[in-house]
């Protein structure tokens, strides 16, 4: 299993450090939900107020009608006592949208080398999270190897090859303009006379033409599995949290064109909008592998359904003055 090497004081500082971001800026995330309950009293009005909350965080129309219908049939059943109920009902719905979707990546090697298509728009974070993700696959013990697929922006190679320098794995590119799915397959048969363990592909994410785009990407995943027929071995969509309800829209295009099979959700930390991780789980049940709260290598960890609702709920640390 990947990430059975991580470091618990490592993790803990994630967690904490995910809690202090996501409980920033003016939303819910940072709403202590005692506000919302000054009298004590649960009451279909706080709901209501709980569902604005909610849908001004990136939650979603429908997701959010989920988690306020759960927590109107506990009102029903007067479950809603005091305020502490209120939370832990709210968790509780949180988790059940959250919890199907926490799949761990799992590296099994077949003949050749596991490959892993990374797609998604310019601007999610992409080529730093294959950055990222190469060095903890390394550390887990895996030999790795770079594609540089993006042959439409130069700086997506150049950046590309500073990761490789900087985690010191190979990256196989060719000229800027030159056909992705050539020097995807080209880095395959590298990685594969390498005997490399897992061969990261990064493509190209732009949006002038979204069909093309799709087109492309397709035409990678056939020249692929012409070679191995059982690849791409994962087709990870990285989506950047801020973009709210925009990075739903891409991940259901990405997913009709392409089947994704794990999602990594980047830039938690660039916005209080981590509804929108719900919103996604809710509506496209695929596994949620990672989850980017800044810059460093380690701010790039594993998704975990309760470590993140409970993120979504702590109340700012900041004091009223």
């Amino acid at each position: 299993m990947f990430g059975k090497k991580e470091k618990p004081e490592i993790k803990e500082g994630f967690v904490k450090r995910l809690r202090a971001r996501l409980n920033r800026g003016d939303s819910w995330l940072s709403y202590d939900l005692a506000n919302l309950v000054p009298g004590g009293t649960i009451d279909e009005d706080v709901l209501d107020e709980l569902e604005s909350l909610l849908i001004m965080a990136d939650v979603g129309i429908e997701t959010t009608g989920v988690i306020i219908g759960d927590l109107k049939k506990s009102l029903a059943r007067k479950e809603l006592k005091d305020l502490a109920a209120l939370r832990a009902g709210l968790e509780q719905s949180l988790l059940k949208i959250l919890q199907p979707v926490e799949r761990a990546l799992t590296i099994n090697k077949p003949e050749g080398p596991f490959v892993i298509l990374m797609i998604g728009v310019n601007g999610a974070g992409k080529t730093t999270t294959i950055g990222k993700l190469a060095r903890r696959l390394k550390d887990d013990g895996h030999s790795v190897m770079l594609a540089a697929g993006d042959t439409f922006r130069a700086a997506a190679v150049e950046q590309l090859q500073a990761w490789g320098e900087r985690n010191d794995v190979p990256v196989i590119a060719q000229q800027s303009g030159a056909d992705p799915a050539a020097v995807i397959f080209d880095a395959w048969r590298a990685a594969k006379a390498r005997n490399i363990d897992v061969l990261l592909a990064d493509t190209a994410g732009r949006l002038q033409s979204q069909s093309g785009l799709m087109d492309e990407l397709a035409k990678i995943k056939r020249v692929v599995a012409r070679h191995d027929e059982t690849a791409p071995h994962e087709t990870m969509l990285v989506l950047d949290a801020s973009q709210g309800q925009n990075a739903l829209v891409q991940a259901e295009k990405f997913n009709e064109a392409l089947g994704v099979t794990g999602i990594t959700v980047t830039k938690l930390d660039g916005s209080a909008k981590g509804g929108i991780l719900l919103a996604i789980a809710d509506r496209l049940k695929v596994p949620v592998r990672f989850i980017g709260i800044g810059e460093d290598v380690d701010d790039l960890q594993p998704f975990r359904a309760a470590e993140f609702a409970s993120a979504l709920l702590a109340s700012s640390d900041r004091k009223s003055h």
